[in-house]
């Protein structure tokens, strides 16, 4: 098999032709996301199993971050596999050497697969062939889909009947929502320092967003909604192919009060649905949840249900619930460990 496959380095096209193309590609393993990583302390590197035609079947975007001379890699939602054990294995052996070229200690492997699709059993028993420690996901691990597919009247129905009266209730209220552009960014940011600072989280740098922003065009969008001429929430979404993802939003007391990011969230679904994508990932919920969501018995589902009220993404979650989704949750995340003696030092380091 390996006399028959090539490994090698795609251009940045060839890589998101194949990204795009590639049953769990994803906004994280497209070239994009490694160029916003490489303004922010990133490194990347693209690897890709081809024929001799040139036809890529499986591959990954890795990054790497550089810690005293040493280096951690991270394939996000991703390697992206065949389910061909030949050529995922020699995927692997290559992620392998070139780990070693990096000087990484490992590199977490976090596959864009869920815990119910009909591939996960395969791919897990691979994984555990490989011998690859299980780890803790850096990107969540459970979250809510959305389905697209329906027409736009379906879709509002699919909401909760809380959300419906929210999205009417705001644009009842005068709410209004648009388009932002380069000159809208530092107003989504400003909300973001505020929403940061009130519910207490961290939140990128101002450059951050702005190259978030601009370096996947066409395919990100920047929702500003105002009352009163004034900006009260922003939304700043992605999509690929498949899905829309919500990744940064914040709101003002006003906004959070006349239910802008409701409307807001409305506004992004139908986007990404006017976009072709199939699904929209609402992007993180108490991984409790999702655990609960396939408990096999009433008490462990029940535990994990009042395990969640005490997460900080409990909130969210209430939020993300009404826009009619599913909970899904993806396999873990495996380290493929290069460096064994300090690999737990590492470990402990990532966890904490």
């Amino acid at each position: 098999m390996s006399r028959q496959w090539l490994v090698a380095e795609p251009s940045p096209a060839q890589w998101d032709a194949f990204v795009a193309a590639h049953p769990q590609g994803n906004l994280l393993q497209a070239s994009p996301w490694g160029a916003l990583k490489a303004r922010f302390g990133w490194q990347y590197r693209r690897l890709v199993v081809s024929d001799r035609a040139g036809t890529m079947v499986a591959g990954a975007q890795i990054l790497f971050r550089r810690y005293y001379g040493l280096a951690f890699g991270y394939v996000p939602r991703g390697p992206l596999l065949t389910g061909d054990p030949a050529i995922d294995d020699l995927l692997l052996r290559a992620l392998r050497r070139l780990g070693w070229q990096m000087a990484a200690v490992l590199i977490r492997l976090e596959p864009n697969v869920l815990e119910d699709a009909p591939e996960a059993g395969a791919l897990m028993a691979w994984l555990s062939r490989q011998r690859l420690p299980m780890a803790e996901t850096i990107q969540p691990r459970s979250t809510i889909l959305v389905d697209l597919r329906p027409d736009e009247e379906a879709l509002f129905a699919a909401c909760s009947k809380g959300h419906r009266a929210d999205i009417r209730r705001a644009e009842r209220l005068g709410v209004t929502v648009r388009v932002g552009s380069a000159a809208d960014l530092p107003t989504f940011y400003a909300i973001m320092q505020a929403t940061g600072a009130r519910a207490d989280f961290g939140i990128h740098s101002a450059g951050y967003y702005t190259a978030a922003w601009q370096l996947h065009q066409p395919r990100a969008r920047l929702l500003i909604a105002e009352l009163n001429g004034a900006a009260v929430a922003a939304h700043l979404v992605f999509a690929d192919t498949r899905y829309g993802r919500y990744l940064y939003s914040g709101a003002t007391a006003d906004g959070l009060r006349s239910g802008a990011n409701h409307l807001l969230e409305w506004h992004a679904l139908r986007w990404a649905r006017e976009l072709g994508c199939i699904g929209y990932d609402l992007w993180g919920i108490p991984d409790a949840l999702g655990r609960a969501a396939f408990a096999h018995d009433e008490s462990t589902r029940t535990a994990l249900e009042q395990e969640a009220q005490h997460d900080p993404l409990i909130g969210v979650y209430r939020f993300k619930k009404g826009f009619g989704g599913r909970v899904a949750r993806f396999v873990p995340a495996f380290d493929l460990v290069l460096l064994p003696p300090l690999y737990p030092l590492a470990r402990r380091k990532l966890a904490g």
